[in-house]
């Protein structure tokens, strides 16, 4: 037998994903002639180029073009895992037969095996994820180039620079499994970002922006993200230290999503079972106050979290909820995770899919006159998280207010507290969410943290 290459499908996505299944099929044809029980396998392919810029010149153009499988069979409880980026047949020959080997060596697991049957997807809604940017490398450079260009005319302070970056990908993807269940799904992603440098004659400080789509149509101009990140490297200039003290905390938008992401590691499955989490044994009680729920939407048009199932081939839902009203309603499992808790998977293999957090109609500055005194958090540094524990205590920088007003710059201190503590306290959420990501929030006031400064 032979299987097609990839570049002989052309670009269209139909043809890249038969090409994907047909692999599938061979893949899982040839598990089930060496007797395995079951077995799954991820197949995909993805292509796309990234080009840097700085201080007007090209630093690197770089070309992907990958392509990868991952098998799994299993003998009864024993499970085998092999991978191979080779899709020639003697090549996937090789992989199934290693991947059959390592499962007759290894120990019984009562909690493996495939997801259940009755699980598998039967709709395929489609998320209008795929939209290839017509652009060329030589076009990337110079939209790159104009906004590192536009970042440093913005002011005379602007002397420096890190540079600006465009990425643009196509990501093709198959799971199937001895089920009969194949779910096909092709997908883009675009970014653009740049980072400048300011300085005057008593400090230097950088910062950076970026814009992230689907669709190339809907990045930010270029113009916007080079105002943005110089005017944000501006603002950092002549920032101060403080001293320590216990105050409220805002953390500004694109930081308070990592808050939420520390709370969605620490109710998934795997943290869970291996009671690695300070939330084990919380479903059903209050983790935030009654104003946050915490919900997925896997099914949002072009969302950066959208699928239609998932690591497992499971159907997702429009809507999970996994906090209501403060309330921890769900965990986040895995087939395996939920049969080692003894509750059913919530379609969360390979992670969750499009979260929101609620928030109120609160802007930024409303939510800082709110806060009257205290600390705006807009950069976090280092990894002083202890999921175990909830532990939290990270190096930052941002703003200090006083009367509802930005006063000054501040750097070179931490922000401590605990997880628990930190979730129970917040106050408010306002309403400039920072869609950049799969986890989606608006600025986060929390009642009081240690800022340990000098």
């Amino acid at each position: 037998m032979s299987l097609k290459a990839d570049h002989e499908t052309g670009e269209d996505p139909l043809l890249i994903q038969q090409n994907l299944a047909n692999i599938a099929e061979y893949i899982l044809n040839k598990a089930k002639q060496q007797g395995c029980s079951s077995a799954d396998v991820n197949l995909s392919f993805n292509e796309g180029f990234n080009v840097n810029v700085r201080m007007g010149g090209v630093d690197v153009v770089e070309h992907n073009r990958d392509k990868g499988a991952n098998i799994n069979v299993y003998f009864g409880k024993r499970k085998g895992t092999a991978n191979t980026s080779d899709t020639r047949t003697e090549s996937l020959d090789s992989a199934v037969q290693a991947a059959c080997d390592i499962a007759k060596l290894i120990a019984e697991d009562d909690y493996v095996g495939l997801a259940d049957k009755d699980r598998m997807a039967m709709q395929f809604p489609d998320l209008d994820l795929y939209h290839p940017w017509d652009i060329e490398p030589d076009a990337a450079i110079k939209l790159a180039l104009d906004c590192e260009q536009k970042a440093r005319d913005y002011d005379a302070k602007i002397t420096n620079s890190e540079g600006a970056s465009i990425s643009t990908a196509n990501f093709h993807h198959v799971y199937a499994n001895t089920h009969g269940f194949i779910g096909k799904s092709s997908l883009t992603r675009h970014s653009l970002s740049c980072c400048v440098i300011a300085q005057d004659a008593e400090d230097m400080q950088r910062d950076y922006d970026f814009t992230v789509s689907r669709k190339a149509e809907n990045l930010l101009a270029f113009d916007e993200v080079a105002n943005s990140a110089a005017k944000r490297s501006l603002q950092r200039l002549n920032a101060k230290s403080m001293s320590t003290c216990q105050v409220p905390v805002i953390f500004k938008a694109d930081i308070a999503k990592s808050l939420f992401s520390k709370f969605l590691a620490a109710v998934s499955g795997g943290n869970l079972y291996r009671k690695t989490t300070f939330l084990v044994d919380h479903l059903g009680k209050t983790i935030f106050p009654k104003h946050i729920t915490i919900s997925e939407h896997p099914h949002i048009l072009q969302g950066l979290g959208s699928t239609a199932f998932d690591g497992e081939g499971i159907a997702t839902l429009p809507e999970q909820v996994f906090v209501r009203d403060g309330l921890l309603e769900s965990y986040i499992l895995s087939s395996y995770s939920s049969r080692k808790l003894g509750l059913s998977s919530t379609a969360n293999a390979g992670g969750v899919h499009n979260v929101r957090i609620t928030h109120s109609d609160l802007s930024l500055t409303e939510l800082v006159k709110q806060m009257h005194r205290g600390l705006l958090v807009t950069e976090t540094m280092g990894h002083g998280v202890n999921i175990l524990t909830g532990d939290y205590s990270l190096g930052a920088c941002g703003f200090w207010v006083e009367n509802g007003e930005i006063q000054y710059p501040v750097h070179e201190i931490t922000v401590a507290s605990n997880l628990r503590d930190m979730f129970q306290g917040m106050v408010a959420i306002a309403n400039d969410v920072d869609y950049r990501s799969n986890v989606c929030s608006g600025s986060v006031l929390i009642d009081r943290m240690t800022v340990a400064g000098k």
